[in-house]
């Protein structure tokens, strides 16, 4: 990604503040998983609709990734063909475009104020490839500026936009009952088997144990989960 670079955004619930600048009404709000166990996970307010998972690329799941794609390459999956999916070429920018995954994918559930950012790129985007997506993104003012705002007042120090950030956000969501794992990076959508209202977010926990028992020895992981509010 040698071409335009975004400041990164936090994993925490703030960027319902960022959605909500780009016209997504807050009937629906982001809110931390403390933990992946069942105790911890009932917390969580039900319905939920996505899950991002924020966690570090090593070279334990670089090496992983590349054998993933492979092997589906190889052996073809089947993907629904209403999943919204888009490819990453903005460097630091896989927060806004898992919140775009999140959000796109769950239009039905979700209510957007009129003629908003990010209803527009949605109409203006929904029928593009997905490289074709990435480029109306590098073109869209309104979510770059309001990305950078974002991660600008974000908690921690903020990082210099050519700093190397090791950290990627992916989303998780139901679409059409397959478990789907949008990642930018990645050339398609990872189907993980059949998922459903009830089990989503259970569905969605057991993948991020696995991104995390890839990696025992990292502690920066992070999930987010999209709850009625």
């Amino acid at each position: 990604m040698d071409g335009q670079r975004w400041l990164p955004l936090e994993a925490n619930p703030d960027v319902c503040i960022f959605l909500c600048q780009l016209g997504l009404l807050p009937s629906w709000q982001f809110g931390d998983v403390y933990g992946l166990d069942p105790e911890l996970l009932s917390m969580v307010p039900r319905p939920v609709c996505a899950v991002l998972l924020l966690f570090p690329v090593t070279e334990k799941y670089e090496s992983f990734r590349l054998e993933e794609e492979a092997k589906i390459k190889a052996q073809g999956q089947e993907v629904s063909p209403d999943v919204y999916f888009m490819k990453q070429t903005i460097g630091n920018a896989c927060g806004t475009i898992g919140l775009i995954h999140a959000v796109a994918n769950n239009q039905d559930s979700l209510e957007f104020e009129a003629d908003s950012p990010l209803k527009t790129f949605l109409l203006g985007s929904s029928k593009l490839t997905p490289a074709e997506k990435a480029a109306f993104l590098e073109k869209d003012e309104n979510i770059r500026v309001t990305h950078e705002s974002s991660a600008q007042e974000g908690q921690s120090e903020t990082p210099c936009i050519d700093d190397k950030v090791d950290l990627h956000f992916i989303a998780f969501v139901n679409v059409g009952g397959q478990l789907c794992e949008l990642d930018g990076r990645k050339p398609f959508p990872i189907v993980h088997g059949k998922t459903s209202e009830d089990t989503f977010l259970e569905d969605a926990a057991k993948m991020c144990k696995v991104f995390m028992a890839r990696d025992p020895m990292e502690l920066h992981f992070t999930v987010i989960a999209l709850s009625k509010a």
